[in-house]
């Protein structure tokens, strides 16, 4: 056997990898598909025989006889924001936990010739199922009808959907527990479906707990977004009846919120409550310190993976697909109205 993994002329097969292991050719194969059923012992033996012998899958031969590429197409678009920068991060981990490579498509969402050559792109690659992230609503059933035979799956939609309103409701409640009656909501683009998501939570919790929502903003989910909108919530503020509370739909708008304020002479908490979304790895160190929601983005695209391998989805295979619930982080930026 060669240093560079080859007897001879010839590559280092399966068959090799399970002679060094002592098991079955067929063992092997399932350690390398990730198939469930395989003992720890057992599957760590085989990995230990693939490394020492440099063993490297032919993922085209593979395809053939199997008919799957083993690997999963994601769509992303706005990829500089952090909501999306970090979901592409956390399916590429979670595709490699199953076995899976992933293969990206950048697209402009809104642009509906966009979406379409990523798809074909992707289609093209053979991959085994489509994951859209950060989707415009429209988006995933446009590409549910053309990627016929292949599961479409959205990050944010779904079971994804109904936590992202639970985290919304989760800031309303909190400032209702503070005792704030009025609220106000700094939104995202309203044709995203973090946005539509986030807004029915809000709306739900507020109804709820008998607040008063008296102003409603949209942005761009980004900071001067939220300090071109300062101007308007300070004027907002100054009226009878205004608001104590803002509830903004992600910590970049709020970021940019918070200093416009402070630029205007109104301080957060003492004059209004701030609360974002998404707990970024800023948020802390804002100032005030930011009260966030933060979701399990892992957790989320463990599920997408397994919903867009499909059958594989329900294995008992080893990652545990199922999001954990969404969780307030109180800090410095809410506190009871003063008046």
């Amino acid at each position: 056997m060669s240093a560079d993994g080859t007897r001879g002329d010839r590559p280092v097969g399966v068959r090799e990898v399970a002679e060094r292991a002592g098991v079955s050719t067929q063992t092997v194969s399932r350690v390398i598909n990730a198939r469930p059923g395989i003992r720890d012992e057992t599957r760590e033996r085989v990995q230990a025989a693939i490394a020492e012998l440099g063993y490297r899958v032919n993922n085209a031969a593979r395809s053939l006889g199997t008919r799957r590429s083993r690997t999963l197409g994601v769509i992303a678009s706005d990829a500089t924001l952090y909501g999306p920068s970090v979901g592409i991060a956390a399916l590429e981990t979670a595709a490699r936990a199953r076995g899976m490579w992933m293969a990206t498509a950048y697209a402009d969402a809104a642009d509906e010739a966009s979406v379409d050559e990523a798809l074909d792109h992707l289609l093209a690659q053979g991959v085994d199922g489509v994951i859209l992230l950060a989707p415009h609503v429209h988006t995933l059933a446009a590409l549910a009808d053309r990627a016929t035979g292949l599961p479409v799956v959205g990050m944010h939609t779904g079971a994804g959907a109904a936590r992202q309103a639970e985290g919304a409701g989760l800031a309303v409640r909190h400032l209702a527990a503070l005792g704030h009656h009025r609220i106000a909501r700094l939104g995202g683009p309203p044709d995203w479906r973090e946005e539509e998501a986030r807004a029915e939570g809000f709306e739900v919790a507020a109804a709820a707990c008998g607040l008063t929502v008296t102003h409603r903003w949209s942005g761009d989910w980004l900071a001067g977004a939220g300090h071109a909108v300062a101007g308007g919530a300070v004027r907002a503020m100054a009226e009878d009846g205004g608001p104590t509370a803002i509830v903004v739909a992600n910590d970049q708008m709020a970021l940019g919120l918070v200093a416009g304020l402070a630029e205007a002479g109104r301080a957060v908490p003492a004059d209004v409550s701030v609360v974002g979304f998404d707990d970024n790895p800023d948020a802390a160190h804002y100032r005030p310190a930011l009260t966030t929601v933060r979701l399990d983005l892992a957790g989320e695209a463990r599920r997408c993976v397994a919903e867009a391998l499909g059958a594989e989805a329900g294995d008992g295979g080893p990652v545990d697909a199922r999001p954990g619930a969404p969780v307030l982080v109180v800090r410095a930026s809410t506190a009871p109205p003063t008046s």
